[in-house]
């Protein structure tokens, strides 16, 4: 039982754990796994004050977004309400173009009207002073004729002419 190897091994672990005992491994080894531990530790708090702040990143990114939308809306409905008060007022100012131009242009044909007529009244007047003079020449002689002839034919006119 001496002789064996096992025996030999145990014996040599057993001293072995006697130096490492004496010379302070233990609190060595323990003194490293508590570093290890506070590391880790630290490394979690970390992350986890790293999480809640990405946690609150987003949560500000949400309400963020949610008003530029908000905003976007409103802004599409002011565009909207601006368009159609713009369509509104091309619409009036169209119709007020219309009604102007429509109004001119009847102006215009009352001028026309009124100018055919007083150049009608001068034709028609300028006819019967032709055919009176005719006349009267045919049936008068002389110079009494001519003079009659004369005041009659611009009497004529004026009263035709107005």
């Amino acid at each position: 039982m001496l002789m064996t190897a096992e025996f030999w091994v145990a014996v040599a672990f057993v001293v072995f754990m006697a130096i490492v005992w004496k010379v302070g491994g233990f609190t060595m080894m323990t003194g490293g796994l508590d570093s290890r531990a506070k590391r880790v530790r630290h490394e979690l708090d970390e992350a986890r004050r790293l999480r809640e702040e990405a946690a609150s990143v987003l949560d500000d990114y949400k309400r963020r977004r949610a008003q530029a939308e908000k905003d976007a809306e409103a802004i599409v409905a002011s565009a909207r309400q601006e368009a159609e008060r713009l369509a509104a007022e091309g619409q009036t100012r169209l119709a007020d173009f219309v009604a102007r131009r429509t109004k001119a242009a009847e102006s215009k044909i009352a001028q026309a009207e009124v100018q055919a007529t007083a150049q009608v009244r001068a034709a028609a007047a300028d006819a019967a002073v032709k055919v009176s003079e005719t006349i009267l020449k045919e049936r008068l002689q002389g110079e009494a004729a001519q003079d009659l002839l004369r005041s009659s034919l611009g009497d004529v006119k004026t009263r035709l002419s107005a």
